[in-house]
């Protein structure tokens, strides 16, 4: 075969390089026009083949970052972002402080929205929106310093729009309606209506003239709803307020705001009417992990199950949302860790189960959770008290995990039994022996006598063979883990 000439070697090379550049060209301009119109996820292909031919261009890889970052693959956006970063391409900075917002890494996002507002100020921009993101990194990683050890023993994802099926609340705790439900309005509202345990008052949320969802309360006037309030300006924001809550004090309300310094979305506060004053404290924004830079809301507090739940969309996709099971804590317990990788595993609930109290059953709590209960408190059935560590307390022989535990601690309960027989039995021959005559006493005192000896054998009975109970359950569950 001949071998073509140098000229028309040179030709074809100009031609295909010429070719390449005009498709890479358009291949570009059709990336951007995708890009500017908000088309991240059809953009998003283009401009990964782009990065794998120019790996450093810092334009490549703040589109291919902001892209990643809108179809919510945060991993590769922060790496992509990263490299624009480098090479100072200014959004970038601010692309790469809502990643980190968004991955609990506080004090790295108010790094970049310092910078990123640096950039702007040079270019006399207006800076205002980003002084707030920076104002929430910093909330944000005040919150992560002192996130709650929040036992969260269960979860449910659910439809957005039927977040309220995960919801079982005593007749105590009071009831829990969708707006278009209890009103009947035939409105698209996106509220709930809470009704309290007498049923005489209700709290719930609507659109204003101004369009902005704000919280209201109303009482029953004889058979009628009436006399609509809107609850003081102090509780309401600037913005949407809604999903309310009123503990049986009627006074403790929860409520969910995306104002009042909101993370992200609506966020979890409480606040108490003052019945002196007829007007309300000013209102607390709750900690990690109830609060997150997603929507946080509907949070409950059932006192007589001794549970609560409460609603997230964090890790969850469009539609969906998360309703959390979780053993409320008056104490306010804080994680008490330096690890700060633990922290934000435990803030964003990555894993319920990282929340949980070494081999602690919760199996009767969460069938709890789903039970309809009249009113009266339910007691957890207690049908002894064994202690296993700080953190662990057993009631009832199903609560035992190891085998060869339960077969001891039923030993312990038999030896119980039998001192409460034999000190019921010394109690009568006390009792008969301060009621009789000379000759009955004599006769009493050596059965008393014997008596009294077999209780003190029995007495220290229990506490040896509950120790070996307990010996053996903690062997049986280190090694579960």
């Amino acid at each position: 075969m001949e071998r073509l000439p140098q000229k028309m070697l040179c030709f074809l090379s100009f031609t295909l390089l010429c070719g390449g550049s005009m498709l890479l060209g358009q291949s570009l301009d059709q990336a951007k026009k995708l890009y500017n119109e908000g088309q991240y996820a059809e953009a998003k292909p283009a401009f990964e083949r782009l990065i794998k031919q120019a790996p450093s261009n810092p334009s490549y890889n703040l589109w291919y970052g902001v892209c990643c970052f809108e179809t919510g693959d945060l991993t590769t956006a922060a790496k992509h972002l990263k490299v624009a970063v480098k090479r100072r391409t200014q959004e970038a900075y601010r692309y790469l402080g809502e990643v980190y917002l968004l991955t609990y890494k506080f004090d790295e996002a108010a790094e970049m929205f310092e910078e990123y507002i640096s950039l702007l100020t040079k270019k006399k921009q207006d800076t205002t929106p980003f002084e707030a993101r920076l104002e929430t990194a910093n909330e944000g990683s005040r919150l992560l310093d002192k996130v709650e050890a929040v036992e969260i023993i269960d979860s449910l994802v659910v439809d957005k729009n039927d977040f309220l099926s995960a919801y079982t609340l005593s007749e105590e705790a009071g009831k829990l309606n969708y707006y278009n439900e209890f009103f009947q309005t035939g409105q698209d509202v996106d509220a709930t209506v809470y009704t309290n345990q007498k049923g005489d008052k209700i709290y719930y949320a609507h659109p204003t003239g101004e369009n902005q969802i704000c919280l209201f309360t109303q009482s029953k006037l004889m058979d009628h709803w009436g006399d609509e309030k809107q609850l003081p300006m102090n509780v309401n924001s600037a913005t949407n307020d809604n999903y309310p809550f009123v503990l049986s004090d009627g006074v403790t309300l929860y409520y969910a705001s995306e104002g009042n310094g909101s993370l992200g979305g609506y966020d979890l506060f409480v606040t108490r009417y003052n019945t002196s004053s007829d007007s309300y404290l000013a209102p607390e924004q709750l900690g990690m992990p109830f609060n997150s830079p997603f929507n946080d809301y509907m949070i409950v507090m059932d006192e007589a199950k001794q549970l609560g739940w409460f609603v997230s969309d964090r890790h969850q996709p469009e539609g969906k949302v998360c309703v959390y099971l979780f053993i409320p804590d008056a104490n306010h317990a804080r994680v008490e860790s330096d690890d700060i990788e633990l922290k934000r595993r435990l803030a964003a609930v990555n894993a319920i189960q990282e929340s949980w109290k070494a081999g602690a059953d919760y199996s009767a709590r969460i069938q709890l959770a789903h039970q309809a209960v009249p009113f009266g408190k339910p007691e957890l059935r207690k049908d002894f008290t064994f202690a296993i560590n700080d953190q662990l307390t057993y009631y009832i022989l199903d609560d035992i995990q190891s085998p060869e535990a339960k077969k001891l601690y039923q030993k312990v309960i038999a030896l119980r039994k039998q001192i409460q027989q034999q000190t019921d039995k010394l109690e009568t021959l006390r009792t008969n022996y301060h009621k009789g005559n000379s000759s009955k006493r004599a006769q009493l005192t050596p059965t008393i006598l014997q008596a009294e000896q077999q209780l003190d054998e029995l007495l220290t009975q229990p506490e040896e063979w509950e120790k070996k109970a307990r010996n053996a359950e903690v062997l049986f569950l280190s090694k579960k883990k």
